[in-house]
């Protein structure tokens, strides 16, 4: 079925300009393997559309499996000839191998946490009695698969500390199954969950078993492609089998619905959030557990706003809510009287997107966005302001978790140049002491953090970090990298990353606007750029790039724009509107295909961001911007590298594999247009710390060879040392 050509890569390689803009004769382009075509066209509302690659669909079928293997030799040949790649291989293990922990957490007379002592592939989770004691090793992943590809996926302790849930994902697949394991003597019980999906496990307060939300059992050969409906609630007592698992909840008139249980502190509710798909909205059902076969009752069933569950007095429940409240409020709702009327206000709407909130030392922690920045307020139970959390500087923070007793809690403070640091917070005196702090091998002194506002192209006011090494001379040559997102209500806040900072040593310029869809300035920010209002997201995204270039601080010719998932989507959608305003896009594990998304896993809860292709309405929008459908023949695309993974049941790799066909088919100039598919990988939820370094190499490695970027004295690009303090 495929002719397996020789690739022309010499003329390429051997150029010391970028890509961008070879639309002149004389260019020599790639030679991609052939990809046929099938005669299949849909009837949309009467447009007809067609899908020539649908047979890429079929992620099993022999055609689309020598597809995948020739097209991986076509991007690893590319790769490997490109004299930078082993120096940033090399620079990066260099950096990645640093000692990070997670957040410590108390439980059961326990604290229990992570640690990464630097290139092991998972983290390693342990327990102390005491917050300085020597650790002991519980789990560690790395020993359930020779190669690292089984993942942690979620842990719960109970209430009475002999018990560890934990949740794994083999292959970066969301589907997990669930295991004890006996705290004391470190063994696994004979307990085992499967076909869990998009659930954690809450612990009944006498520490018998456990709440889990589940599917049924899907078809074996279709699992990580067929569509996800009727989640179930069920109760699973320890040293039962799966089998045994006690019903608590479900829907069968509503397919969408989605379960999360969750057991208040005190024991006695089970607090039920309902949701569907992704939208920014649930429901709120309830059970009392201190009474024998107590019925679930719905407190909040109007599906109008989010209510995030925080604690309760009793039966009087505390909600993080933006019902009225655009950037969120805390309200208190008597389930006696539970009439809106009758709702209490503790803390009212601020200028301030309202993150998450807990209860701890009978005292209300509440997140807060400022301007994509961290601000943390503590508040008395009643509402009154006791002070604003000291951080350590400008950054996000993150965890500030406990229960209502504890006098101590623990958070996370990061940066784009500040590698995460672990600090215990005294909430009576009200100070932070550092707990742990990892020692990275750069000086993060030669780099600098700014945060600039633009407008976009109806005049929206947007923020944007621009991280560099310092001195950067602004003549328009510098390397960048604009990353985005802009979507389902998610924040992207400053934090370290080891690949953004080899890119930066590199004297890269890291860029990261905060698009319309996402939540950094509450719901009327998110919903500006959802369903027929999409469009603004990809705007604001070219009005950032146009500002960097207008401001000198890099030109079309250098750069490079690079986003993962709904970010993929992001970045597909801008390169096929402005092509000629990037010389590179990476478009990582991306929505493609806007008109058949729904139609695969847990696809169809994304309408609520996207709307559907099944409405004549949003079927316009959709078109109008899908990356798959806007692709045009004869058109010059900037250097393209595509990932995605073999194991993705998030966002199906169809997508990236029929839009890559179809702009290989589409390429005008001589600029690549690659694929890279990995195996035995997933979405990107716990990959392993190998893959990782290895894909990033090839990111970086590609855009050092497409942006033209000059090499070092030893015949690599600049990475292989830190940045000085004076570096320019």
């Amino acid at each position: 079925m495929y002719i397996k050509h020789a690739i022309a890569l010499s003329a390429i390689l051997t150029s010391s300009g970028a890509f961008a803009q070879q639309c002149q004769p004389g260019g020599q382009p790639l030679v991609y393997p052939i990809s046929k075509k099938v005669d299949q066209v849909d009837d949309y509302h009467g447009v007809k559309v067609a899908d020539p690659y649908r047979w890429l669909e079929d992620a099993n079928s022999d055609d689309t499996k020598a597809w995948i293997d020739a097209q991986n030799k076509l991007t690893q040949a590319f790769l490997e000839k490109i004299p930078a790649r082993e120096a940033i291989r090399e620079r990066l293990t260099k950096l990645w191998n640093y000692e990070r922990f997670s957040v410590p957490f108390k439980e059961g007379g326990r604290y229990f946490y992570s640690r990464n002592d630097g290139l092991q592939n998972q983290a390693v989770l342990y327990t102390v009695k005491q917050i300085n004691d020597e650790p002991r090793l519980l789990l560690d992943p790395n020993t359930l698969a020779a190669d690292g590809t089984i993942a942690l996926a979620g842990i719960a302790v109970s209430p009475n500390g002999k018990y560890l849930a934990y949740g794994t994902a083999a292959s970066g697949s969301d589907w997990n199954e669930w295991k004890v394991r006996d705290i004391v003597s470190g063994k696994d019980t004979a307990d085992h969950l499967q076909w869990v999906k998009f659930s954690g496990a809450s612990w009944a307060h006498d520490s018998s078993g456990f709440f889990y939300s589940r599917y049924d059992a899907p078809k074996e050969a279709t699992k990580l492609a067929d569509v996800n409906y009727f989640q179930k609630l069920y109760f699973h007592k320890i040293g039962t089998p799966q089998a045994d698992d006690v019903l608590v909840y479900d829907r069968p008139d509503q397919k969408e619905w989605g379960f999360d249980g969750h057991v208040t502190d005190d024991g006695k509710y089970l607090i039920i959030s309902i949701s569907q798909g992704t939208e920014q909205k649930n429901r709120v059902y309830y059970k009392d557990l201190s009474k024998k076969d107590a019925p679930v009752l719905p407190l909040l069933d109007d599906f109008d706003a989010s209510y995030a569950f925080i604690d309760n007095d009793g039966p009087v429940f505390l909600f993080n809510s933006n019902k009225d409240a655009p950037k969120g409020r805390i309200i208190a709702i008597d389930t006696r009287h539970p009439d809106a009327a009758k709702w209490k206000v503790i803390v009212p709407e601020s200028e301030q997107t309202l993150q998450g909130a807990n209860v701890v030392n009978h005292q209300l922690i509440v997140d807060y966005l400022k301007d994509a920045r961290s601000q943390v307020n503590i508040y008395a139970l009643d509402g009154k302001l006791i002070r604003e959390v000291a951080l350590p500087g400008i950054g996000s923070a993150g965890g500030f978790g406990g229960k209502r007793n504890d006098k101590e809690t623990f958070y996370s403070f990061t940066g784009f140049t500040t590698p995460a640091s672990i600090y215990r917070y005294d909430l009576q005196t009200g100070k932070s002491s550092l707990y742990r702090q990892p020692k990275v091998d750069f000086d993060p002194n030669a780099f600098e953090t700014r945060q600039v506002f633009y407008s976009s192209k109806d005049g929206t006011r947007v923020p944007m970090f621009i991280v560099s090494k310092k001195g950067l001379k602004l003549d328009g040559s510098n390397p960048t990298y604009l990353y985005g997102y802009g979507g389902f209500n998610i924040s992207l806040t400053p934090a370290f990353s080891v690949p953004n900072l080899a890119w930066m040593e590199m004297g890269g310029v890291y860029a990261l606007p905060n698009l319309r869809g996402g939540g950094e300035y509450g719901k009327a920010w998110h919903e500006a750029g959802t369903k027929l209002n999409k469009q603004n997201v990809f705007d604001d995204f070219i009005a950032a790039a146009q500002w960097l270039i207008a401001n000198k601080y890099t030109s079309p010719q250098k750069l490079a724009i690079g986003g993962g998932s709904n970010g993929g989507l992001l970045v597909g959608a801008t390169m096929v509107q402005r092509p000629e305003l990037f010389a590179a896009a990476i478009p990582q594990v991306g929505v493609m295909d806007m008109l058949r998304f729904h139609k695969f896993t847990i696809g169809w809860g994304w309408t609520s961001d996207y709307g559907s292709s099944d409405n004549a309405e949003e079927f316009k929008a959709l078109y109008a911007y899908s990356p798959l459908h806007n692709l045009k023949p004869g058109t010059c695309y900037p250097a393209t590298l595509v990932t995605t993974a073999d194991h993705d049941d998030r966002v199906v790799p169809a997508h990236s594999f029929k839009f890559v066909a179809t702009e290989q088919a589409d390429q005008a100039g001589s600029a690549p247009v690659l694929i890279r598919i990995d195996t035995k990988a997933g979405h990107g939820a716990g990959k392993p710390t190998s893959k990782q370094i290895e894909e990033v190499a090839d990111r970086w490695g590609f855009l050092t060879k497409v942006l033209g970027m000059q090499p070092g004295p030893d015949g690599a690009a600049a990475a292989g040392e830190p940045a000085k303090s004076n570096s320019n």
